[in-house]
This record gives structure tokens, sequence and C-alpha cells, in this order.
């Protein structure tokens, strides 16, 4: 066979847009962008700066992990900072307590000591390689075409969320009695965390 016989090519893959509300398990990875402010802690380079508007993201690929739209990559912007004013930023920190709630598997009404600590990081390089249920959405990109983006985390108050996020990141129940603070990772995946390897290496 010569690699001029394409019959023994793959077939190539439909890129229709991902319909909107489609609920998906993904993986989020951070393209890094250099950029540091050790006064916020974004430390790492995980950050991306705008050169022209100031504005400082997180640059993020989210990837099907299964069912019907596996291996289907989408990209984001999670928001840091605006010279605008911190609406930006408010909205990318309620997406990332969103996604740690998703991940680890804590119902958003949950403020026990375990769930506040589930909802903390050490940094940005414990959000890349994160897996979640990401709510599918449509935006326009640069050249005004559609396009499917993850925006919103499904969380474990969805009627859906055990069922698709599997039997391993049961949901807490909400309560407003104190508990002990198990390691998050621990609490989400039943395994105990490797010393000295971050989190999506686990």
């Amino acid at each position: 066979m010569t690699y001029f016989d394409f019959n023994s090519a793959s077939e190539q893959t439909s890129f229709d847009l991902i319909p909107k509300g489609t609920v998906v398990r993904v993986r989020m990875t951070i393209k890094p962008g250099g950029h540091d402010d050790a006064t916020q802690g974004w430390t790492g380079g995980f950050a991306t700066r705008n050169i022209n508007t100031g504005s400082v993201y997180l640059n993020c690929e989210f990837v099907v992990m299964e069912g019907e739209y596996a291996r289907r990559k989408m990209w984001s912007l999670i928001g840091l900072h605006s010279p605008k004013g911190p609406e930006w930023a408010n909205m990318g920190r309620t997406f990332v307590k969103a996604i740690l709630n998703s991940a680890r598997g804590i119902h958003p009404g949950d403020n026990s000591p375990t769930a506040q600590n589930a909802r903390r990081i050490s940094g940005f390089s414990d959000l890349d390689g994160i897996e979640f249920l990401g709510k599918v959405d449509w935006e326009k990109d640069q050249n005004g075409q559609d396009k499917s983006v993850i925006k919103s985390a499904v969380t474990p108050d969805h009627k859906d969320y055990a069922a698709l996020m599997g039997a391993a990141r049961q949901p807490s129940a909400p309560s407003s009695q104190a508990s002990p603070a198990p390691n998050a990772y621990a609490q989400a995946t039943g395994r105990s965390p490797v010393p000295g390897r971050p989190s999506w290496a686990q």
C-alpha cells in the first residue's frame, strides 16, 4: 500500500455543532498564556493577558470524554480580570465554583466545612485536567459563525448528574453541621491522592 491509495483512510467525522443544552462530561485543559500576577496568586504561567484590552483570562479547551460526541473539542475563556469592571471576573469565579461543585460532587447548597474545603484550590494547576459535567451553549466566533462552547457546569442538584457523572462522584447532601474536611480528591473519587503529583495526573 502506498500513501496515494486512500481506500484505507478513515471516514471524515461530522463537524455539526453539538446541540444547545446538551450535557456532556468534559476534561478541561488550560492553554498557558505566560501571564503571572503574584499579587493575585496567579502563578505558573496559566493566565493569558490580552495586550490590546488588558483583560486577563484562562484560555480553556474542553474535550468530551464519552458518548455521541466523544473527543469533540470546544474552547472558552474564563475571565480573571477586565479593566472595564469586576463583572467578567465575577462570572469567571462563578463558573469555576460550579466546575468544582460538579467535579467534586458537592451540592451547591452544601456549606459544611467539607464542602467549603472542596471549593478551594491551591492554584490554576488544580483546574488543568479537571473533569466535570458541562452544558453546551453556542456563541459567535470571530467570523460571525456559530460555535459550540462550554460556559456553565452541571452540579449535583441536576436530575441527571449521578447517571452522567458516574457513581464515583455521588453528590453530598446539603448540611449545616460541621464535619471533618477530608481531602477533596479522595472525597470525589474514593482514592487517596499520590503525594507530589498534580491533581490532573492522579
